[in-house]
């Protein structure tokens, strides 16, 4: 296997983790700004209802491989019930997720990235995600300010989920590589590795285990077919050294 010239990685629980995520405590930062509530609507009401647009919308969407942008969501949600605002959708979206879930870094996430500073190797996101691209580059950045990816794609932005094919043949069309020359990073069996190996790109199954994650595979669910395990990413820079001819 020859020297990858780009790696392409996944968000959560790849390179940052939203522990002790609080969908209640967001919705009380927007609430903050809301300048019209003629129906007199708590916090907790207005979370509620969201929670059940979100369940009822939402997961069906995604469970047939299609993204909802979080400013549609967003102004289903508060139109329906009629909230007016003193900041706009861009404003709302960071002050929830900002509250909801800061984010955190994912343990050694900084040396794996630093080995592909020193080593010339390119870098990119693809992430499943409702938040628009430009709050997840912004939280990327503040969270990662010491590496620049060259580009960050959210599904919100593609209405594709993966692991359609598409959206990793996008980035490799943004790259401007073949799907030899790059690999793929996530934690998702079905998402990430299977995803990748889809679209040609060899995958690097991330299985970190210190860290809550809602979406951690079930015990005996490895990916099926040729892939890296690594499961901390120190072990990152010597097991890329010895897939390399």
């Amino acid at each position: 296997m020859r020297r990858p010239k780009m790696i392409l990685f996944d968000y959560g629980h790849t390179l940052l983790a939203e522990p002790d995520y609080d969908s209640l405590r967001g919705t009380y930062a927007v609430m903050a700004h809301c300048v019209q509530n003629p129906r007199g609507l708590s916090p907790e009401e207005v979370d509620r209802f969201a929670g059940e647009v979100f369940r009822g919308i939402c997961g069906p969407a995604r469970d047939i491989g299609l993204e909802i942008h979080e400013y549609q969501f967003d102004r289903l949600t508060y139109e329906y019930l009629e909230l007016t605002f003193s900041v706009g959708a861009a404003a709302r979206e960071r002050l929830y997720w900002d509250n909801a879930a800061p984010g955190v870094r994912m343990p050694y996430i900084g040396e794996a990235l630093s080995y592909l500073r020193e080593q010339g190797i390119r870098s990119g996101v693809i992430s499943n995600i409702a938040f628009s691209g430009a709050a997840l580059r912004e939280r990327i950045g503040r969270l990662l300010p010491e590496h620049a990816f060259e580009f960050v794609l959210a599904s919100s932005e593609y209405m594709i989920r993966k692991p359609h094919p598409l959206l990793f043949e996008l980035a490799l069309r943004k790259a401007g590589l073949p799907p030899e020359d790059v690999r793929f990073c996530g934690d998702t069996v079905r998402c990430d590795v299977a995803g990748a190996a889809g679209a040609g790109i060899f995958p690097v199954w991330y299985e970190d285990r210190t860290l809550d994650n809602p979406f951690r595979e079930p015990a005996g669910n490895p990916p099926v077919g040729p892939h890296l395990h690594i499961t901390d990413w120190r072990e990152f820079p010597p097991a890329l050294e010895c897939c390399q001819s």
